[in-house]
């Protein structure tokens, strides 16, 4: 799997389905690894944050620099688990997890008040003012038991999020 340009085996699609908790099937497998080969334009083994941002679904993201915090220099392996969170077949935990990564930039394990607060405006922009999310958050939290002091955990945020119904999810187009 080191080359792009070599086919996978069987051995390696087998190794990336073990490697993300079997989520996609061999065949999505093989789907996956032929858009990571576009992607991989240079043929490195790996994508850039540049090469992300050709995706103008990702580039059009509002978390599309958090997200490429955690996708740039990703090898194959790497690209395919950290597209597990989106599977179907990924449970609720999984997905938390993904979007816990995402609040938590300076990667400590702990997310504050003031990170929800970041997420928050890269989400709204101009559309909300600060003040306007700081009262919303600080309502939101106050609901689930916390406060603007609290550090949450990522069993917090799987117990907050756990109960919503959340939905993401990406459907891999298979030849």
């Amino acid at each position: 799997m080191g080359s792009t340009s070599s086919m996978l085996t069987q051995y390696d699609i087998e190794e990336v389905q073990e490697h993300c908790d079997n989520l996609f099937s061999q065949q999505e497998i093989v789907s996956l690894y032929q858009r990571f080969c576009q992607l991989d334009r240079t043929a490195k083994g790996f994508i850039s944050a540049d090469e992300f941002l050709s995706v103008p679904e990702f580039a059009m993201n509002p978390l599309s620099q958090r997200l490429l915090k955690m996708a740039d220099g990703l090898n194959f392996k790497e690209f395919v688990a950290f597209l597990s969170a989106f599977s179907a077949k990924a449970n609720m935990q999984q997905k938390v997890k993904l979007i816990f990564k995402v609040y938590d930039s300076d990667c400590n394990g702990k997310v504050t008040f003031n990170d929800i607060l970041e997420v928050l405006r890269d989400l709204t922009g101009s559309f909300m003012s600060d003040k306007q999310r700081e009262e919303v958050l600080s309502e939101v939290l106050q609901e689930a038991g916390y406060t603007r002091e609290s550090l949450l955990l990522l069993d917090d945020f799987i117990k907050i999020l756990g109960k919503s119904g959340l939905k993401m999810e990406v459907e891999v187009p298979v030849d």
